[in-house]
């Protein structure tokens, strides 16, 4: 974990100044997209010195070849699959869009946008964010929650699952759970952002969305994204190492050690999910009657970055979907906050939001008192 700490604060973190101070900026957003990791970085700048088009049979196609090739046992080996079944897409919108059009699939309301613009939103969810699936061959249901952290257990012979979240964070292992169809993206695990993939249980195929030359063995036409599938698949290689290493025990810890730190006793706080298994980096909080959007836009003139849900819809201001799913109700689901960190998020990170945190929340509640 270390290691990569002081390359990412070297390069990344940002000193923005005002005319009586310097606020250093702590990123606390990884389920939004994580930092691009060095491993990510120099395949791709490898990949740039490529010229050939990898449909081409010549000495640059080839080559070109080799290296896609190359990323997809990357990726396979990864998320537990053959090369075989990895379709290379722009990213897990496209593949969710490849895999479930026409298909007429049940799902929950707590899906990701993505997948639930095409599914029956007809599974019900209990207060504690599970989904029961009482016909899996015919159900998307995600393994792992972006605004709540909640993992889901995954039937066998569930039609998809949206493992993009949990995927990199905790294990996966396709070919043992069952599952036809699995969605992942790269920039959730340190890779480039407009690279994903479709993966398919051997056997199972889908039609092409997208028409033309046939790459992608015909599911997926268009030359492909060579430097972003490079980056994809040196990104995957890193995140299997780290899971296998047991950084992310450490990522639970420093989560733990924050949720310990907020101010969350007698406040009318909730921590979501709580008791519930999570991925090991995520925690959501309800504070009633303070907008999650005002919480935002106060710990980010604070120096940290949060969220207030799903990236792909923070932008819009309303009450979280997947809160009202399980039960919240709207004031409660509009005063969310997720907290996401990852493997470069340190001790004092944590510490120091902590207490900028319940400073806040005691000016609120100073305010409304």
């Amino acid at each position: 974990m270390t290691g990569q700490a002081g390359n990412f604060r070297r390069a990344t973190d940002l000193d923005i100044w005002s005319a009586k101070k310097v606020v250093m900026r702590s990123y606390l957003d990884w389920n939004a997209t994580a930092p691009l990791r060095p491993e990510a970085r120099a395949a791709m700048a490898a990949a740039m010195d490529l010229v050939g088009n990898p449909s081409s049979v010549h000495a640059e196609g080839r080559a070109a070849r080799a290296m896609i090739e190359a990323a997809r046992a990357e990726v396979a080996a990864a998320v537990g699959a053959e090369a075989s079944d990895i379709v290379f897409t722009s990213g897990a919108t496209e593949a969710a869009a490849l895999a479930l059009a026409g298909r007429g699939l049940s799902g929950a309301l707590v899906e990701h946008d993505a997948v639930r613009a095409w599914l029956r939103a007809d599974l019900a969810v209990d207060a504690a964010g599970a989904v029961a699936v009482p016909e899996p061959g015919r159900a998307a249901l995600q393994l792992a929650n972006s605004e709540t952290g909640i993992v889901q257990d995954l039937p066998r012979g569930l039609a998809l699952s949206d493992m993009t979240q949990g995927f990199g964070k905790i294990a996966v292992a396709f070919d043992w759970s069952g599952i036809e169809m699995g969605l992942i993206s790269a920039h959730k695990i340190g890779g480039p952002a407009g690279i994903g993939a479709l993966i398919l249980r051997r056997g199972l195929d889908v039609e092409a969305r997208i028409l033309g030359g046939g790459q992608e063995m015909g599911r997926r036409s268009g030359t492909e994204n060579v430097i972003g599938i490079a980056g994809f698949g040196a990104a995957a290689r890193a995140a299997a190492q780290d899971l296998a290493d047991g950084v992310w025990d450490q990522v639970a810890e420093f989560r733990n050690i924050l949720e310990l730190a907020l101010d969350l006793s007698e406040n009318g706080t909730i921590l979501v999910g709580k008791g519930a298994r999570r991925l090991p980096n995520t925690t959501c909080l309800i504070t009633p009657g303070w907008k999650g959007e005002t919480q935002v836009m106060q710990m980010d003139l604070k120096g940290f970055a949060i969220s207030a849900g799903s990236a792909c819809s923070s932008g819009k201001v309303k009450a979280s979907t997947v809160l009202r799913a399980m039960g919240f109700d709207e004031e409660q689901a509009a005063s969310a906050i997720r907290i996401s960190i990852g493997p470069e998020t340190t001790r004092d990170e944590v510490l120091r939001f902590a207490d900028a945190w319940n400073a806040s929340l005691k000016r609120h509640r100073a305010r409304v008192a």
